[in-house]
């Protein structure tokens, strides 16, 4: 009696499987490059100046308290008074030029005017023109107004965004019906009443989106007040940190204090997002409700 057949393998991975596979460890891989900066950051936060250079990378310290203790001492608090400049400038500076690509983006996607399509790619094409060629002929600029040096000259430069104003146009397209307008100037309605009240509530997600992204380019943002500012009490955190490190190769117990500043500015962007992301999940669930 001959044996039966054996049966065929099956492969581990269906086709559809392997599929999501292959982006699930790229992913996996952009994480891992992405986080593992962040948690060498924290990890040594936590390390004595003496541990910094003596114990394993990963390995956690016994300095974290003292660290923080130096961080606000330095210099009479100065780390306090960069974390409240970046604050002014990713905060006051995201809030405006968020208002301003608001206004623009909903100009350009509901209003007929001359030359709106020569001017929407203008303004466009300044997406391609990277911050560093452009800080210098903002420093210049800023000379003649003699304005170098104050809060003004890294406020002014970021309250125009191509990008965000791009981002405004194509989220007014998508959220802001033509019919809802049209009905609302047939009541009689204003054109501001109609942006204040109708469209600016249907692009909120839109823009919180705007102001994340730009609080975090504001934040993160070092060669403009570097060029800009000369004045310590004027620095961002970044700048300000990027002299303390500056520092630290005279004095290497500054580096525990410089290492701990970037973690704690961490601090910021990451109650930010948890926060804000309310506004998403909001808009998720009403667009569910709406289909």
């Amino acid at each position: 009696m001959s044996a039966p057949a054996a049966e065929p393998r099956r492969p581990l991975l269906l086709p559809h499987q392997r599929a999501r596979v292959v982006p699930t460890v790229v992913l996996l891989i952009g994480a891992f490059y992405c986080l593992v900066p962040m948690a060498w950051i924290v990890v040594a936060a936590s390390k004595s100046p003496a541990e910094l250079f003596s114990t394993f990378t990963f390995s956690p310290g016994t300095g974290l308290v003292d660290n923080l203790r130096e961080l606000f001492a330095y210099e009479n608090g100065a780390f306090g008074r960069w974390a409240l400049n970046s604050l002014l400038y990713a905060g006051v500076g995201s809030l405006l030029c968020t208002l301003i690509s608001t206004v623009a983006g909903y100009a350009f996607s509901r209003y007929e005017f001359p030359g709106r399509t020569a001017l929407f790619y203008l303004i466009l094409a300044g997406v391609l023109l990277p911050g560093m060629l452009l800080a210098i002929p903002q420093y210049i600029i800023m000379t003649k107004v003699d304005m170098v040096g104050s809060y003004w000259s890294v406020l002014l430069p970021g309250l125009i965004s191509p990008f965000a104003i791009y981002l405004a146009r194509v989220y007014a397209d998508a959220a802001v019906p033509l019919s809802t307008i049209e009905s609302a100037r047939m009541d009689g309605a204003s054109e501001y009443r109609i942006f204040g009240t109708i469209a600016l509530p249907m692009m909120l997600p839109g823009m919180v989106t705007i102001f994340m992204l730009q609080f975090v380019g504001n934040w993160n943002n070092f060669l403009l007040p570097y060029v800009m500012l000369s004045d310590e009490s004027r620095f961002p955190i970044n700048v300000g940190l990027y002299t303390l490190l500056s520092k630290g190769s005279g004095e290497p117990a500054l580096y525990s204090v410089a290492i701990v500043g970037t973690a704690v500015s961490i601090v910021p962007l990451i109650a930010l997002l948890l926060f804000l992301q309310r506004f998403w999940r909001l808009d998720m669930i009403s667009g569910g409700l709406k289909g």
